[in-house]
């Protein structure tokens, strides 16, 4: 690609906080830059020239992991998802409990519970489930 490389757009996703599957397709693959990507959160890394049924089953790979991260997202409480609305719209715990009519040590909880469901070691990983689940688009 002109001006960027798949690396350097995947590091653009990733500091901006979207966090779709990449599949990385290369011409010019080594080591180093394979191990780059997957570090990167890269789920597959594919050489040119690859066969078809190899891209087609990263492909499958990718929509199965949004599906899984999609019913993470299910498994939360109708609370749990209102402090993560209220998180994706960069509120704080003060801000959230005044907004639910809630005590500060409730929307903790609320957002504990969020997290261990999710599995999400950081807040920056929860809010990627929710932008990948279209939260926070409007």
């Amino acid at each position: 690609m002109p001006g960027m490389d798949g690396l350097a757009v995947q590091n653009v996703l990733n500091k901006r906080g979207i966090n779709m599957p990449v599949i990385i397709l290369t011409g010019h693959g080594d080591v180093p830059v394979a191990v780059e990507a997957m570090k990167s959160g890269a789920i597959e890394f594919l050489e040119k020239p690859y066969e078809k049924r190899a891209l087609v089953g990263a492909i499958e790979n990718a929509f199965t992991l949004l599906d899984n991260q999609a019913a993470k997202l299910t498994s939360l409480t109708p609370r749990d998802m209102e402090v993560l609305e209220c998180l994706v719209a960069g509120m704080t715990n003060k801000g959230i409990a005044q907004a639910l009519s809630i005590s500060p040590r409730t929307v903790e909880i609320h957002r504990a519970h969020m997290m261990e469901k999710l599995q999400a070691d950081s807040l920056s990983n929860a809010l990627r489930f929710a932008f990948l689940a279209g939260m926070g688009a409007d």
